[in-house]
């Protein structure tokens, strides 16, 4: 069975083949975008999040793998210590760091996105968005999150990883603590940092120290409270 591709929101806004249909429609379009923004921040005030820990990871992380209960690990030791959980909603590595939050007793958040091909809300958030814009949704990860973890991921969590790095760098943000889960998955990518951008001074050393990598999830949420505190 063939599935069906939508054109969605994001797509309707950036790829130069709407550009016509964009400008007939601009004004309705900027006040949808303006209606997002305000759901989210009323959902999120209302909501009553406390401190809350962003967790990233990939959606095509499988159910039975170790990276999965990794995942639940995590939520559930950021829900023990008092954070909310607040991830893109969707399965793999997201789902099972909402499971965690579920199964510690804290709010556990889901900040949708609309895709091309469905991808759902998982069953273990009790807090749901749903976004037609990705800028919209990573002003909320951002606002509503005092910390990040990421778990082995793709190119949506690279986005989100360094996006949250520049904000900390350019210090357009506090103290805000973000540690990759996963040293064999991140090493190579924080070397590359030490060993190409360091080097030819295109960051300073400090700012590879920005990371934590880690396997200890312990260590993980004690470097999420020490942001909080």
């Amino acid at each position: 069975m063939t599935i069906k591709r939508r054109i969605t929101a994001d797509e309707r806004l950036l790829d130069v083949a709407h550009r016509e249909e964009w400008k007939q429609k601009a004004a309705w379009r900027v006040m949808k975008i303006q209606a997002e923004f305000v759901e989210g921040f009323d959902t999120l005030e209302a909501a009553e999040l406390g401190n809350a820990v962003g967790v990233y990871g990939s959606a095509r992380t499988g159910v039975d793998g170790d990276e999965y209960k990794l995942g639940i690990e995590l939520g559930r030791k950021l829900g023990e210590a008092g954070f909310s959980v607040i991830t893109g909603g969707g399965p793999g590595a997201m789902e099972a760091a909402n499971r965690g939050a579920a199964d510690a007793g804290v709010k556990s958040v889901g900040l949708g996105i609309e895709l091309p091909f469905e991808q759902g809300i998982n069953p273990y958030v009790d807090i749901q968005l749903d976004f037609h814009y990705f800028f919209v949704r990573k002003v909320m990860f951002l606002k509503y999150s005092c910390g990040f973890c990421a778990l082995p991921g793709g190119y949506g969590t690279m986005d989100e990883l360094f996006e949250s790095l520049t904000l900390v760098q350019t210090e357009k943000v506090g103290k805000f603590p973000i540690a990759l889960i996963g040293v064999d998955y991140w090493g190579g990518l924080v070397e590359w940092l030490r060993s190409a951008m360091v080097r030819e001074g295109k960051i300073s050393p400090d700012d590879v120290n920005l990371l934590l990598v880690t396997d200890d999830l312990d260590e993980a949420v004690e470097h999420m409270k020490r942001g909080r505190e």
